[in-house]
């Protein structure tokens, strides 16, 4: 599919990766049309000339913001649409769709799985939307927004099964501070996206527990093996797993200050209960979901995943931390 050289982008999600898309998007592109589905929030926004609950030092032009609460009318508004709002919320949001999504080129940055359903975002557009693949593009790589807000440099790695989609979208994320490549590796990219949240929450127990960097070293280090074994069993084609959309990815979310994953687990370790976790965070973590979707889905692939049982043992089989962690620990090499 072509993709104009000054396509109508529409964003969907009033998060802080939305605001931080919204801003290299502005900044590339001139405009945008912004979906959320709160009128409060639009009218607060345009009042402050920023995202009054997520990366408020952002400041926005908002005469080049097209607002809108209503899905329908920034889908018919636009060619591109990027979505950035948590997986678990996702068919919620859709709920709203009126109109026609097939001949639009939708571009995922969301990194998770649908939840009970256990389809990636790609998936999930094809089979729902009926959105063909080569019209799908997934943004993956290690990028926190809050660093996008802050200009550090950052890469994005964009995957399509259409490379040239995959192209086009990428130029339209870059600038002086985020530098992008390309890939086809739609399934492996998403599959790992999902793991390395479940990998850093398991990080973030670690922490809570009062393992140190020695031991978490030997943690991620078994992650990516793990991350490997099961996006080569979920989806088998050549891939370095070396590269910056998984392992990258992986390292920055159980590393980060920022990552909510990583946060969401150090609460878990310290002793909170999953919904006082929740609670506090006031953001998602979707890691939560994540695991329990990776986990059924591997019922069917039966690949060695100690890590992710070891999560789900904790998050959703209430078994304690402490005593999870010590059995992982002799799985580990």
């Amino acid at each position: 599919m072509e993709i104009a050289e000054k396509p109508r982008i529409g964003i969907v999600g009033g998060g802080s990766w939305a605001t931080a898309i919204a801003k290299m998007l502005i900044q590339n592109n001139g405009r945008v049309n912004w979906f959320m589905r709160n009128i409060d929030t639009i009218k607060a926004f345009r009042a402050l000339g920023h995202n009054p609950r997520y990366l408020c030092g952002v400041e926005f032009d908002v005469e080049r913001i097209a607002f809108s609460d209503s899905l329908d009318k920034v889908v018919r508004d636009s060619d591109v649409l990027v979505f950035a709002v948590p997986s678990a919320f996702l068919k919620n949001v859709m709920g709203r769709l009126n109109v026609p999504l097939r001949d639009k080129v939708v571009v995922s940055a969301i990194k998770g799985l649908i939840p009970d359903d256990n389809l990636v975002i790609g998936e999930f557009f094809h089979k729902e939307y009926g959105v063909p693949f080569e019209q799908i593009a997934i943004i993956s790589g290690p990028c926190h927004a809050e660093e996008i807000a802050m200009e550090r440099l950052s890469y994005l790695t964009f995957s399509s099964r259409d490379l040239k989609v995959a192209r086009a979208v990428a130029r339209l994320f870059e600038c002086f501070y985020v530098k992008t490549c390309i890939s086809d590796d739609v399934y492996g990219v998403e599959y790992g996206a999902v793991l390395k949240n479940v990998f850093a929450i398991a990080a973030g127990i670690c922490h809570g527990l009062g393992y140190g960097d020695n031991f978490q070293a030997v943690l991620v280090a078994n992650a990516i093996q793990e991350m490997e074994r099961f996006v080569d069993a979920a989806h088998p084609i050549a891939r370095d797993i070396k590269n910056s959309a998984y392992l990258g990815d992986l390292l920055v979310t159980a590393y980060s200050q920022f990552s909510r994953n990583r946060t969401f687990g150090a609460m878990i370790g310290k002793g909170y209960s999953v919904k006082s976790a929740q609670l506090e965070m006031l953001m998602v973590a979707e890691g939560y979901y994540g695991v329990k979707g990776i986990h059924e889905i591997n019922e069917r692939y039966r690949v060695h995943m100690p890590i992710t049982n070891a999560v789900y043992n904790i998050l959703y089989e209430h078994i304690s931390p402490a005593v999870e962690i010590r059995l992982l620990t002799e799985e580990l090499r």
